[in-house]
């Protein structure tokens, strides 16, 4: 199987509906779409459009109490471990119903007067918990790291091998890392290395540009390298258009086909 195109529609098309934008996801070549929280979205009309334009739910957000970026609750907390859990294992289902490959799951903050141990091997424990359930549905669950200079500060998860530590000492095939290239260039940089030495620990890849964050070629990032070193290392997933488009978002997306296109 060869990388494939996914769109976040919430940000490449934030003034369309879900109908519609799915509808110009798919012409403007892309293979799958992402949305946000499923658990406020109108699931029908979303199935319909992509089964109408012929395309796949490559991921959403898993459900929340528990499981949000900013907290106040998260894995990171011991005390709400269970709700982190149950908000994952509601998700599980209702992403498999959707014949959706990947749930997107987020530490939550970094906790106050919580050593940074503690707070990971909450973590561990929650995914842990959760990876059975995973397994039985067939649905991946893909942990983000965040940067937190721009977008995200207080975030938990920052650093992509501490990541991927988390990913080995759970050891599921259904858990792997979602490497955001726009969130670790801002980070640590090092993007082509890391993803190619941890190639079977990344589960799902999201693109956009730094500085602010457009769409790929807009900015610093060789996107036609990254996208290229991917399929070279043998990934075989899903490049993500999570994005807030500069310029046309249809041309965008064909930008990021295209990439992936002369990659495979």
């Amino acid at each position: 199987m060869s990388l494939r195109v996914a769109v976040t529609l919430p940000t490449v098309y934030p003034d369309d509906s879900f109908a519609d934008a799915t509808a110009r996801a798919a012409a403007a070549g892309a293979d799958g779409i992402e949305f946000f929280d499923w658990d406020a979205a109108d699931l029908e009309t979303l199935t319909q459009a992509t089964a109408e334009h012929d395309v796949e739910i490559a991921g959403t957000l898993s459900a929340a109490p528990g499981a949000s970026i900013e907290g106040p609750d998260g894995m990171t907390d011991p005390d709400c471990a269970d709700d982190a859990v149950a908000a994952i294992e509601e998700s599980l289902p209702v992403a498999a119903d959707l014949g959706c490959e990947t749930l997107i799951v987020t530490t939550g903050p970094e906790q106050a007067g919580l050593d940074r141990e503690t707070q990971y091997e909450s973590v561990v424990d929650v995914l842990s918990r959760a990876a059975p359930t995973a397994e039985d549905a067939g649905v991946t669950l893909v942990l983000e790291p965040l940067n937190t200079v721009v977008d995200h500060p207080g975030y938990f998860l920052t650093d992509s091998a501490e990541a991927f530590d988390i990913i080995r000492a759970v050891d599921s095939p259904r858990v792997k890392l979602l490497y955001d290239v726009y969130h670790q260039q801002i980070t640590e940089g090092n993007l082509i290395d890391t993803l190619t030495e941890h190639v079977d620990l990344i589960g799902h890849i999201h693109v956009a540009d730094v500085p602010g964050r457009h769409e790929p070629g807009t900015g610093e990032i060789n996107y036609a390298n990254v996208i290229r070193a991917l399929a070279d290392a043998g990934y075989d997933g899903y490049v993500g258009c999570e994005c807030f488009p500069e310029g046309d978002p249809d041309a965008a997306v064909e930008r990021v086909v295209d990439y992936v296109e002369s990659a495979n």
